[in-house]
């Protein structure tokens, strides 16, 4: 039996949705995300957890270390704040005209302020400046992607959250009646039109954590299960939205990528 538990993007229900978990005695708790695993952690320090999140989970608390986790914690890296740079470069090798490029972020994502500062010292090296955007509702994209109109900006990188994920469509919607070239986080945003997606694959990640959990309940320990960083990483690109844009895709590019949608 699997009970879920969905905050709806309010973290500040993330505390008593894991201890309803904890009160109904489950035998493991996975956690998406750094704050769902950081509401799990403080609930209960005997149910084993497993999470997927974007970032460091020892900068953040969640572990001791990757290789001796300690406690009840263990689970993935998807390493979305260390891949945020690579993805800017990518974005700015497909449409080198955009001398500005937005990045657009949910504040409300505990790695937002360090994927925004890894992004501007990226910027920076290659003379590029960054359009910084904050969205956390519908009315909030909407307005983001009005503001890049408004500033002529060349080009938009998506952070990678949970929010977003749910948003796929609308979000691909917009970039395109607006016609901006857009960088999604994860493969899924081009498989649904988007331009150029780059980042951990989200299927191998939470598969990893199904087996970690499935491991957990047949009597292993979390403390004895090391975290996985993401090792599968994926480029895709979608030709047909790029030839919709008016963009050549280098060779180069084309021939980096694991997929290309024709």
């Amino acid at each position: 039996m699997i009970e879920y538990r969905w905050a709806g993007n309010q973290a500040d229900r993330l505390p008593a949705l894991a201890d309803e978990l904890v009160q109904l005695r489950v035998d493991v708790i996975v956690a998406a995300g750094i704050a769902p695993a950081g509401a799990a952690k403080a609930a209960t320090t005997s149910i084993p957890i497993v999470f997927n999140v974007g970032a460091d989970p020892v900068q953040f608390g969640l572990v001791a270390s990757f290789n001796r986790p300690g406690g009840n914690l263990t689970g993935v890296n998807q390493l979305n704040t260390e891949l945020g740079a690579k993805g800017l470069a990518l974005l700015h090798d497909l449409v080198p005209s955009a001398a500005t490029i937005g990045f657009v972020e949910n504040p409300n994502n505990p790695t937002s302020e360090l994927m925004t500062r890894d992004l501007l010292a990226a910027a920076s090296v290659v003379g590029l400046k960054v359009q910084i955007l904050k969205a956390s509702t519908d009315r909030e994209i909407d307005a983001a992607f009005a503001s890049l109109v408004q500033e002529r900006t060349g080009a938009l990188l998506v952070g990678s959250d949970a929010f977003f994920n749910n948003r796929i469509e609308r979000l691909i919607e917009l970039a395109a009646r607006h016609g901006i070239p857009t960088m999604y986080p994860s493969r899924e945003f081009v498989v649904a039109g988007g331009l150029i997606g780059y980042g951990a694959s989200l299927m191998e990640s939470y598969r990893q954590v199904g087996l970690y959990a499935g491991r957990i309940l047949k009597g292993e320990r979390p403390v004895d299960l090391p975290v996985i960083q993401a090792t599968k990483i994926e480029l895709i690109i979608n030709l047909k939205t790029a030839r919709a844009l008016g963009l050549d895709v280098p060779p180069t590019l084309l021939a980096t990528a694991d997929e290309v949608i024709e």
